[in-house]
This record gives structure tokens, C-alpha cells and sequence, in this order.
């Protein structure tokens, strides 16, 4: 019994206390004046201001800015409030003030959350994203430190009470308090030919002689997939089908693989399972039955279908790709200290494990360097750094021509750790012209 009342004491008290169903939160929030959440370069993102009368208010100096990834702490808790709230409502104040505090009656003041987050990094992929709708997430594959996280539409956290009724309405289409980066599930489009390629290869150990002559489309009985814009790309290898995002060619090689095979590499890739995370997810899901008719096989293989990736999925999967197929555990917390700046806690990077063998990630490093350098994103070559990643052009709708842009990529320079990226631009076009300019941005301002 002892050794259970310890395990719970000591290793589930914060899960405990982070749970919306505790009422000892209530007992926390009365005794510790709740501690603000910093970003890396030591701005403060959230902090509460204490009135004359005692009455506290939940401060967002950025408002919108970080709205997601921050969260609110108001009807209800989102974001870092929520995962961070253990953290937020204990005191290391000094034993002595605590003694003077509870004889006076006062608060203790609660302890700081330092995050990962970059100001400069989720300034420049906020503005970046402009008037779109959509989502960016921005890591540090080394260590699985998210640098920046943005969501669109967004909103104002300081307003929140106010807002609640229109932002949880029925009839909103926005789905505003969504947060896109962890839980938007998009068409993957051409960014879905990383998992389509390698298959290929792990079913072909001679893709280096593989050859397709693109005359703009594809037809397989009745059906028929076409390139972007009808683009006649002629004689292609797999690297340059890949580069030039071909959709006939990737649609002729889709018909060749095993289903069952298929479905494997994508789930041991992160597909139809939780994401390591702390903080609320979708699932991106992909199947794809033995018995998938023509059309079905040919959508799956250009990212089209069924399959619906997160773009923190996505931000995964190219992290690990540039840290040679380890995948490290995503985190935002970097550590937490008193109101004094003494450090009470940090935390260290950790391996989610092996997403791919070093072999499979030096293979998709080349082939998406070979997009910057040859390709859809060519827009960011004869940088400072060296860029690698994968466009995509995702349609959503039957009844519309309107498409998703994507970039999902990392850069690369001696002097700096890389960083990964994974850009989503709802209802715009193309990601070469929509999603890689955007990237372009972010790879700028961190390697200026």
C-alpha cells in the first residue's frame, strides 16, 4: 500500500492535479497565485495581474500571436495552461515566505514555465501566414524542442470569457479554438510521396533503374490521375519524379506495391496511432485494403483518398528524416523555476525511438534536397543554408479547384542546429507557390 500511496505521491500527482475533473485545482488556485509561462528568449507569454482588491486576471501579452500553443486558463484550460498547470499552481517559494504568507493570508506565488518556444521564429511563421488559414510547426530535430507552433483562424485568450458563446457556437465553421498544427487533419497530397517512395524502394532493390515517361497524365482503365496543371514532365527516374512531384509517375508505381506492405511502413511511421505528445492530437489515418479498387490505389499513392495527416505529424516525420531516422520526443517545456529564477525542474531531450534506418534517411535527405535544388522548391536554393523537403498540392473538396498548400522540410548549416518545418496554407494552391515561400521565411530568420 505504501509503495502504491508513492508511486501516486510522486509520479502521478502531476497527471492528478492536470486533470479538469480534480477539485484540489481549486484548492491550489486559492493558495498560489498561478506563475507565468516565458518563452526561450525570456519574453513573458502569459502572467497574472493581481488588482488592488485581490481580484487576478490571466494576462496574454501577445494575444493571438501564441493563442494556441499558450492556450487560455478561463472556461476551462487549453494549451500550455492545460498540460503546464501542475507546474503553474505549485510554489517553491522560499519555506520561510510561505510560513509569513499563510499566517498573513496571502498567496504564494506560483513557479515559471519556461517553453521552447523562439519569439522571432513563431513572430515570423505568424505573420508569415498572413490572411490564411492554416497551420505551422517548427522543431529542432536534434532534441524535439518545438521552436514554433501556429494555428489560424485564431483568437484574442485576454477575451475569452467574453467570446466563449461565439467561439463554441454551433453553426461556426472556423473552429476556431482548434488548434491546426496538432489536431487539423488535412489530404496530405504530394508530401505523402516521402512514405509512397519508400515503399517503392523497400519493394525494389533496383529503383535506381526505374524510368516513367509523364505525358501529363495517367489512365488505368477508367481512371485517370492527372499532373498539376496537366505538366507534361517526359522521361523520369524516381528521384526526379519525385523532385518534380509527378503525380502519373507515382500513380503508375502506386498499382506495383503490396497493400499489406504499404500499410505497415505508413503505420510504423505514425499513422493511425497517438503522437508523442502531451498536449490534445488527431490521428492521421491511412489504409489501403488488399481488395482497394483502381481509383482507390492511384489517390492513395499521390497523398489524395482517404489519408488525412496533422501537421505535427508531418514536422515528425522530416525531423526524424534529418536526424538520420531518430525520432526525439517533441517537447515545449524546457524547464521550470520560482518567481527568484532559481530552476526547479528541467528536461532533457529523450528518443522516441527509430523512425527509419539510416539508410532509408540518407536516401530521403538526397531525394529532398533534389526538390530544392531541381524541383517544386526551388525557391529555396542558393541560401546561406541548405534546404531539403517536399511540396505538396492537396485538393479537399469535389465541388471545388481550391487546394491545400504544403512544405514539409528541414535546413541545414554548420554553425546552427537544423530545424524542421511543416507549413500548411488552407484553400490557397500550389506549395511550391503558397507553402515554400512561407518556409523561406522561417529558414531566413533563424539562420540570419
Amino acid at each position: 500500500m505504501m509503495g502504491y500511496f508513492a508511486y501516486f505521491q510522486f509520479v502521478k500527482s502531476e497527471d492528478f492535479i492536470n486533470s479538469p475533473y480534480n477539485k484540489r485545482q481549486d484548492l491550489f488556485a486559492r493558495k498560489v497565485t498561478r506563475g507565468e509561462i516565458i518563452s526561450a528568449d525570456g519574453r513573458i507569454l502569459a502572467e497574472t495581474i493581481t488588482d488592488t482588491d485581490g481580484t487576478e486576471t490571466r494576462y496574454y501579452p501577445y494575444a493571438n500571436m501564441f493563442a494556441h500553443v499558450v492556450g487560455f486558463s478561463t472556461n476551462g484550460k487549453s494549451g500550455l495552461e492545460s498540460i503546464a498547470n501542475f507546474n503553474l499552481l505549485r510554489s517553491h517559494t522560499m519555506t520561510l515566505e510561505k510560513v509569513v504568507n499563510e499566517l498573513q493570508g496571502e498567496k504564494n506565488i506560483g513557479d515559471n514555465v519556461v517553453t521552447t518556444l523562439n519569439y522571432d521564429l513563431q513572430d515570423t511563421a505568424y505573420e508569415a501566414l498572413g490572411k490564411y488559414d492554416g497551420a505551422i510547426v517548427v522543431m529542432e530535430p536534434s532534441t524535439g524542442k518545438i521552436l514554433a507552433m501556429v494555428s489560424k483562424p485564431d483568437y484574442d485568450p485576454n477575451n475569452i470569457a467574453e467570446d466563449w458563446d461565439e467561439l463554441t457556437a454551433e453553426d461556426s465553421e472556423s473552429s476556431v479554438l482548434l488548434n491546426r498544427a496538432t489536431q487539423g487533419l488535412y489530404p496530405p497530397g504530394s508530401v505523402f510521396k516521402i512514405f509512397t517512395t519508400l515503399e517503392y524502394v523497400h519493394e525494389n532493390s533496383d529503383y535506381e533503374d526505374y524510368s516513367f515517361d509523364c505525358n501529363g497524365k495517367f489512365t488505368e482503365g477508367d481512371s485517370v490521375i492527372h499532373c498539376y496543371k496537366n505538366k507534361r514532365h517526359g522521361q523520369e527516374d524516381l528521384i526526379g519524379s519525385f523532385a518534380d512531384s509527378c503525380n502519373s509517375s507515382f500513380a503508375s508505381l502506386g498499382l506495383t506495391l503490396n497493400p499489406d506492405s504499404f500499410t505497415e511502413l505508413c503505420d510504423s511511421m505514425l499513422f493511425n496511432t497517438s503522437l508523442p505528445l502531451r498536449f490534445e492530437s488527431s490521428k492521421s489515418s491511412f489504409s489501403l485494403d488488399a481488395d482497394a479498387d483502381v481509383s482507390t490505389v492511384l489517390e492513395t499513392s499521390i497523398g489524395q483518398g482517404k489519408t488525412l495527416v496533422t501537421p505535427m505529424h508531418m514536422a515528425l516525420v522530416v525531423s526524424a528524416i534529418a536526424n538520420d531516422g531518430v525520432l526525439m520526443n517533441p517537447y515545449l517545456i524546457d524547464h521550470t523555476e520560482n518567481y527568484n529564477g532559481i530552476v526547479v525542474d528541467a528536461y532533457e531531450p529523450t528518443e522516441y525511438g527509430t523512425l527509419l534506418s539510416t539508410e532509408d534517411a540518407s536516401l530521403m535527405q538526397t531525394f529532398m534536397r533534389e526538390v530544392v535544388e531541381d524541383g517544386t522548391g526551388e525557391r529555396l536554393s542558393g541560401q546561406s543554408y541548405t534546404a531539403a523537403g517536399k511540396t505538396g498540392t492537396a485538393e479537399f473538396s469535389t465541388s471545388s479547384k481550391a487546394s491545400h498548400a504544403w512544405f514539409v522540410g528541414y535546413a541545414h548549416r554548420e554553425d546552427k542546429e537544423d530545424i524542421a518545418v511543416a507549413v500548411i496554407v488552407e484553400d490557397s494552391g500550389s506549395g511550391s507557390e503558397y507553402a515554400v515561400p512561407i518556409a523561406k521565411k522561417i529558414f531566413d530568420a533563424y539562420y540570419q
